[in-house]
């Protein structure tokens, strides 16, 4: 980045204040990006979901099951900051409908998997769909926002957070019952997710450029260069964290219930879903209180408040362990868009770069997180894993070395 495009726009705790005139919240884009995301987040939570029954079907070790999480989520890390780059500069909002129409394909390869090989196949193919949907659908949510760019963006993730906390359940309702086959069912909502994009993707090419304008106006001096760039990595540390942490429980969780507790596989699920729950409920709050108290409050509220939740839930019974894990889910949850407007707001001009970066780079090398995550599990057991990074919230105090903000 240089230096003029690093001090446009400034980083602001304050509470953002839009001109009624010309900056509108359009909700029903905003709330249509964010069922967009649902569909879209549904769909890739099956393939941690369905983990278990995989397992068995293929005789797969965790080192093996953590290769699968880490194709499907490095195949999105690479492409999704690539893709937010190239569109920033050259905008392409059918780019929406066509990546679901990847994911589509990756749907059609999963269900008739017959192979380790093929499997690894499948999710590379779902993670470049993936790729392609999140720095368009969220560049649509932030052009929408009014300049309630928290609001919009919690919005957006909770779609998506809902999503993931359904994949789940119809995972244990549909596919885990009548076997692998049975994915192929996904391919109705992937239908469904490219019908509502090319609504977007409309909205995008007629209304766009107009609302961009608008939000370009309230662009002020910000960060100079070098506080720019530290903003950006001690973000990334954050980010880093957060998604390694919630990897952990994603694809682990289950695991963890069956060997400390004796859980079946759809007891289990069902803990994960109340987890995935409160994590929508926890990033869908976390946006508009972000627009009224500052991204940098909720980011300490987040991490200071997840830390002794971690630490107990190791040592606690399945009940306590359901409580914490909820807890955990809603509180470490709550700074996810905080981090994301804060990002954007550092860097201006780079909104599809920053949520490729976010969602994509940042959820990648979690992605290498929860392979090697899967190795110590397969070494010193899954019990062991959860011991050991119930320590990891802590690095959430790099918040601190935060740019102050300025008016």
């Amino acid at each position: 980045m240089n230096q003029k495009t690093a001090a446009v726009e400034p980083v602001s705790d304050t509470p953002v204040q839009p001109s009624p005139a010309d900056k509108k919240f359009y909700a029903g884009i905003v709330g249509t990006a964010a069922l967009a995301h649902l569909l879209n987040d549904l769909i890739q939570a099956i393939l941690p979901a369905i983990y278990p029954m995989l397992k068995i079907k293929f005789s797969l070790s965790y080192t093996e099951i953590g290769m699968i999480a880490l194709i499907y989520q490095m195949t999105a890390s690479l492409l999704q900051p690539c893709v937010g780059l190239f569109t920033d500069k050259h905008p392409k909002p059918y780019l929406l409908p066509f990546g679901m129409l990847v994911t589509l394909t990756g749907i059609a390869l999963l269900a008739t998997a017959d192979s380790f090989l093929f499997l690894l196949v499948a999710a590379a193919v779902v993670g470049i769909g993936s790729a392609t949907f999140h720095p368009e659908a969220s560049r649509v949510a932030r052009t929408a926002s009014g300049g309630r760019f928290g609001t919009a963006q919690s919005t957006f993730q909770v779609g998506g957070n809902t999503g993931s906390a359904i994949g789940p359940l119809l995972a244990a309702a549909i596919i885990i019952p009548h076997g692998q086959l049975a994915v192929a069912w996904l391919m109705i909502i992937a239908l469904l997710a490219i019908a509502v994009l090319f609504h977007l993707s409309r909205w995008m090419q007629t209304h766009g450029q107009a609302q961009l304008s608008h939000l370009a106006q309230d662009q002020r001096q910000g960060l100079n260069r070098s506080k720019v760039i530290q903003a950006i990595v001690i973000v990334c540390v954050l980010m880093l964290t957060k998604f390694v942490y919630i990897a952990l429980f994603t694809n682990y969780f289950t695991f963890y219930l069956m060997a400390q507790f004796d859980l079946a596989i759809q007891e289990s699920q069902m803990f994960l879903f109340m987890f995935l729950a409160f994590v929508a409920i926890g990033t869908f709050a976390g946006g508009p209180v972000g627009d009224r108290i500052g991204r940098k409050a909720v980011i300490w509220v987040s991490f200071l408040g997840v830390i002794p939740f971690a630490l107990a839930l190791p040592h606690a019974n399945l009940l306590w362990t359901a409580i914490f894990a909820c807890f955990i889910g809603l509180i470490m949850s709550s700074a996810f868009a905080a981090m994301v407007v804060y990002a954007q707001e550092a860097v201006p001009g780079r909104v599809g770069l920053i949520s490729g970066l976010m969602f994509g780079l940042m959820f990648g090398i979690s992605g290498v997180g929860a392979a090697g995550l899967g190795v110590l599990a397969d070494r010193f057991g899954i019990v062991w894993v959860f011991g050991i990074t119930s320590f990891l919230p802590l690095l959430g105090l790099a918040t601190a070395l935060l740019p102050n903000t300025q008016k």
